[in-house]
């Protein structure tokens, strides 16, 4: 009877605890400790976001998604425009655009549809530590569809940096399940920048917004200095262990695959996870844009901070309303435009006071 009863208070014991964890973990506990980002290194970032939604627009010059800033696109700048129709399903639809204003050559990439079967075949090509790539571990699938992809653009992106000479960036952009597809297609530039006419690795640049977790953290941490990962708040894609598989069942069952995750971070220890090289993280340096708090209702005016973590990059699941929505790209662009402009409020309001007072 005593050890019945033990055993009842130990499983308690362990729920409880369990649960406390759960309930006060917050989205703003991830980069507590880490620095803000300065108004420069961030300022790209709702520019990046209107050019991954201009491949959702189906008219450029008439856009169904209203700016949440003063960027907009030029319809003329418009190299090309890619469907699902013809990516024939080895890629989500993509869009290349050289934006003079910035000296940019941007490739943006569309994320998951919901209705595309090619998009579920593409993010469940995959398997723990099946496949390896530049010393470390990436998602098979998307691996597979950026090489595709660079196979049937290589030409038209060399062209376009011979013409415009080496004054130009070139950048890949993408949104969720493109995020990947846009940062393992940067770290292949990189390390073959010789297919693109010499694209140096100074010259690559990629914005991964909502990312997937698409390659281990060996190669998350060296290709720091290309590839930004954008997460707003809660956003439950970076969170999320092996996460193209799990969004499948999601699909079907968000608050199961939540609890099944939270009961696994609870058991499984920190140590464990990082020692595994297979495991799969959201890639390059972090920029996590924060708007709420633990115990304070409503939004406030959102902040960015930024590292490139190696422990605690992004591992537990927060329990949330705002998980699913901290994920769209509609919302992520109006935050980020918020951010740079309270990011860049403060550093006139420091640059002001740091100027001595006359006498």
């Amino acid at each position: 009877m005593s050890v019945s009863c033990g055993v009842e208070c130990v499983v308690i014991l362990g729920f409880s605890r369990w649960l406390w964890k759960r309930c006060t973990y917050v989205g703003s506990d991830d980069s507590a400790t880490w620095p803000p980002a300065t108004p420069d290194e961030f300022e790209p970032v709702p520019r990046v976001c209107r050019l991954i939604l201009a491949v959702y627009e189906p008219d450029l010059r008439h856009p169904k998604y209203l700016p949440a800033g003063g960027y907009r696109l030029d319809p003329d700048w418009v190299v090309k425009r890619v469907t699902y129709e013809q990516t024939l399903g080895h890629a989500p639809p993509y869009l290349i655009y050289v934006d003079h204003d910035h000296r940019e050559i941007v490739v943006a990439i569309r994320g998951l549809n919901l209705a595309k079967e090619s998009d579920y075949e593409l993010l469940l090509d995959n398997r723990l530590g099946q496949q390896m790539f530049d010393g470390g571990y990436v998602h098979r699938g998307l691996l597979k569809s950026a090489i595709w992809l660079l196979n049937e653009e290589s030409e038209t992106l060399k062209r376009l940096w011979v013409e415009n000479g080496s004054n130009y960036d070139l950048v890949f952009a993408g949104h969720s399940l493109g995020s990947g597809v846009a940062s393992i297609l940067a770290v292949i530039v990189v390390n073959h920048g010789d297919q693109l006419g010499g694209v140096p690795r100074s010259k690559v640049r990629c914005y991964a917004v909502a990312p997937a977790r698409c390659m281990s953290l060996n190669l998350a941490v060296k290709y720091a200095d290309v590839i930004h990962s954008i997460i707003l708040q809660d956003d439950f894609l970076p969170r999320t262990p092996t996460p193209l598989e799990d969004i499948f069942k999601s699909i079907f069952c968000l608050p199961c695959l939540l609890f099944a995750v939270c009961l696994r971070d609870t058991f499984i220890p920190e140590g464990r996870k990082l020692r595994d090289p297979r495991r799969l993280y959201a890639p390059g340096r972090m920029y996590h844009i924060v708007e709420r708090k633990f115990c304070r209702c409503g939004r406030y005016p959102p902040e960015v901070r930024t590292a490139i973590p190696v422990d605690g990059r992004f591992e537990h699941i927060v329990l949330s309303c705002n998980v699913t929505s901290d994920h769209g790209i509609i919302w992520i662009e109006r935050e980020a435009e918020k951010a740079l402009q309270v990011s860049e409020a403060d550093l006139v309001f420091l640059w002001f006071t740091a100027i001595p007072k006359l006498p």
